[in-house]
């Protein structure tokens, strides 16, 4: 059986990115495609851009509440098999994105899969600038090395892991991840299936500090009672903010 995938693509005054997210999935070779946009209430020309899509899609308006709330409403309304949070700024890479992940899905019989995103900054893409660990869940909670764009979820596992906490600004993927690792672990990809775009807009810019913080506190939260390993984990914290800070000063 042929699978179906859901697109959700969160808007919020994105016209400036949001062409470049539209050609990517109007140029997949994989036809099997639900297209879903939630707007957070646009008034710079989004609106009249996703209607002028070419496509069957389904566009919720004015739904408020912050991104998680609006990723929710999304898989909520989401029908098919397979879920992917493909953000009005970012865009998939090749034609043929689809198509390999949906043999991907059907070959391995796995539940969700990852893999690694180019970043664009400017008028060029630059691949990571790490080597991502292999993937298990102590290093998982060790650090964040899930692209959200490049992740790929079964719907049911997804609304089975109970959507995103919407009491969370910045690590609401990162705690998605967790509890999905709990339950059934991903496959693996090294190479780019989606292109993230870095601005002085992303979250992950602007507000970089606050967005550790928020990873610190799940990490955390997910160590349970485990007194050594949240020492660990306040070790690292500790390290990799003075790291980040040292950055900032010196750009």
């Amino acid at each position: 059986m042929s699978l179906v995938f859901s697109i959700v693509t969160c808007t919020w005054n994105s016209e400036p990115y949001l062409a470049d997210c539209i050609d990517s999935v109007l140029k997949q070779d994989y036809p099997l495609i639900e297209w879903i946009f939630v707007d957070g209430g646009s008034n710079d020309g989004t609106l009249e851009r996703i209607r002028s899509v070419p496509h069957p899609y389904r566009l919720l308006e004015n739904v408020r509440g912050g991104i998680s709330n609006a990723m929710n409403a999304g898989l909520r309304a989401a029908s098919g098999d397979i879920v992917i949070h493909l953000h009005s700024d970012d865009y998939l890479h090749g034609s043929d994105v689809l198509t390999r992940v949906a043999g991907l899905f059907q070959s391995s019989g796995c539940q969700w899969l990852f893999g690694r995103t180019l970043a664009l900054i400017g008028n060029s893409l630059y691949a990571d600038n790490y080597v991502a660990p292999r993937f298990s869940y102590a290093s998982l909670l060790r650090r964040n090395f899930i692209p959200h764009t490049a992740t790929f979820v079964r719907r049911e596992l997804m609304l089975q892991a109970g959507g995103f906490d919407t009491r969370l600004k910045y690590a609401m993927d990162y705690d998605m991840w967790l509890k999905l690792a709990d339950v059934s672990k991903p496959l693996q990809l090294d190479e780019p299936l989606a292109v993230f775009r870095e601005h002085s807009g992303s979250l992950s810019t602007r507000e970089r500090m606050a967005a550790m913080e928020e990873e610190f506190q799940i990490r955390l939260n997910y160590a349970g009672g485990n007194i050594l390993a949240k020492a660990i984990h306040h070790a690292r914290y500790f390290v990799r903010r003075q790291r980040t800070l040292r950055q900032g000063e010196t750009r």
